[in-house]
């Protein structure tokens, strides 16, 4: 189950780049995965999902983009900055 393994390095990559608010801020982590990257993308959200739920993040939901080829790459961060809609 190496979906585990690449949760935690996508919860790292999401925390140290969550910005001055920090991870607890962050409210959306979007993973783009392609077809052939060797990834099994229900495993793979079901492990963000429990892994974004804890501390240091909190509420924070996982989005897997579906990709064609071997990628796999955080695209975007969605954070909280305290401002109304932007």
């Amino acid at each position: 189950m190496h979906e585990l393994s690449l949760a935690n390095e996508i919860c790292r990559i999401a925390e140290a780049n969550a910005g001055p608010a920090g991870p607890a801020a962050v409210r959306q982590v979007a993973v783009e995965v392609g077809d052939q990257s060797g990834v099994e993308p229900e495993s793979l959200t079901f492990c963000l999902e429990v892994l974004l739920s804890q501390p240091p993040f909190g509420s924070a939901t996982p989005r897997l983009i579906r990709q064609p080829g071997d990628v796999l790459r955080v695209s975007y961060l969605e954070v909280d900055d305290g401002r109304p809609d932007d």
